[in-house]
């Protein structure tokens, strides 16, 4: 227990990757923990979907920096993209997403590879372009993007120190 609760407080977002992929036991355990986050009813209502061809990463990093109106790469170069979409569907869709993202970095943290959660995934697959991609990886469009979980090694300068924590961040009543 005190192992998870170090994770939980070393955890930071990474904003510069080396190009070097993560090996393949390291991603099945990251996404092994994200299908088991919790969800409403147990319904497990969203889906994982790996990227990891560069050019992909490039079209769907180029796609979420059109939804900023910028010419940058949101994804700062990692070489994995873990995609979570959940189904409108489901009353409790956008929090079962936002779980599975939050235990997909905490694993990540876990296994010693570092992640961010780079928003804008909504935007992204509700384009015509993004939706195609839905269509070709088999997922109903009534599914909605929560976020993209990048995962990759840090690369020098890639992770700042955690900011102190807020005086009244926990409140007891």
């Amino acid at each position: 227990m005190k192992e998870t609760l170090i994770d939980l407080k070393e955890r930071r977002s990474c904003r510069k990757y080396l190009p070097q992929q993560i090996k393949e036991e390291e991603l099945n355990a990251i996404l092994e923990a994200g299908t088991y986050a919790p969800t409403g009813m147990g319904a497990q209502s969203p889906v994982i979907v790996v990227v990891q061809k560069p050019e992909l990463i490039e079209k769907i990093s180029k796609m979420n920096a059109k939804v900023m109106g910028q010419d940058i790469d949101p994804f700062y170069g990692a070489p994995t993209v873990l995609i979570v979409l959940a189904d409108t569907q489901r009353p409790t869709y956008l929090y079962d997403g936002a779980l599975v993202m939050g235990n997909l970095m905490n694993a990540a943290q876990a296994v010693g590879v570092d992640s961010c959660y780079i928003f804008r995934a909504k935007e992204v697959f509700a384009s015509e372009e993004g939706k195609a991609l839905l269509k070709e990886w088999g997922i109903p469009e009534h599914y909605e993007g929560i976020g993209n979980c990048i995962l990759g090694y840090r690369a020098e300068g890639g992770v700042k120190e955690a900011a102190p924590r807020k005086v009244d961040y926990i409140i007891r009543a």
